[in-house]
Parts: structure tokens; C-alpha cells; sequence
């Protein structure tokens, strides 16, 4: 695929907003609660975790992920975007990788 065309994808993608009213969800925390189960947050953020899947798989920076998919300027919250954005990508990927077995377990 186009370079061009894949980043314009993403960057429409990225810009949607997640919320029932049309905003950002509110319901995200800056740290993902942790457990080795699936959590109610994680069923609430499943979009969220999707996105920031398709967003790794297009290659965008932690930045990216912070600012364009967790609302958390990276810029003017530099520390608080890293750790948000690391926290829902190593939580996107146990779902991958681990939490979805849970899901087809009878």
C-alpha cells in the first residue's frame, strides 16, 4: 500500500472520536488496571486497544499513540503520554497475545 495513503488512513482513523457524545472517552486512565484476567475496563476500551494496535502496525511513535488515540498532548505532558500510551499498548498486546482466550473459553 501507498505510504501516503496508509498515513492519511491512519490520521482519519486516529482523529475519530471514541465517545458516545462524540468525544474522547472519559472513561480512560493514564495507567491500564492490571490483572491477568480480563478487566470491565478493558471491555469498555476494547475500540481504544484496537486502534492503538492498527496504529503500531502503521508504525506511529508513542507520541502518536499519546496524543491522537489517549487525547494526552505529548508535548505539553511528556512523562504523563509516555507512560499512558505504554501502558495501553502493553495491555493492547497481552489481549492479543493472552486476554483473548478468555474470550472464546465457553
Amino acid at each position: 500500500m501507498n505510504p501516503a495513503i496508509n498515513m492519511a488512513r491512519f490520521a482519519a482513523d486516529m482523529n475519530r472520536p471514541t465517545g458516545t457524545d462524540g468525544s474522547q472517552s472519559s472513561t480512560l486512565r493514564d495507567e491500564v488496571p492490571w490483572s491477568d484476567s480480563i478487566t470491565s475496563y478493558d471491555r469498555q476500551n476494547s475500540t481504544i486497544y484496537l486502534r492503538i494496535l492498527d496504529a503500531c502496525a502503521d508504525n506511529a511513535s508513542v507520541e502518536e499513540v499519546a496524543e491522537l488515540i489517549l487525547d494526552i498532548d505529548p508535548v505539553l505532558e511528556p512523562v504523563r503520554a509516555l507512560n499512558a500510551a505504554r501502558s495501553h499498548i502493553d495491555r493492547a498486546n497481552w489481549m492479543v497475545t493472552s486476554g483473548y482466550k478468555e474470550l472464546f473459553a465457553g
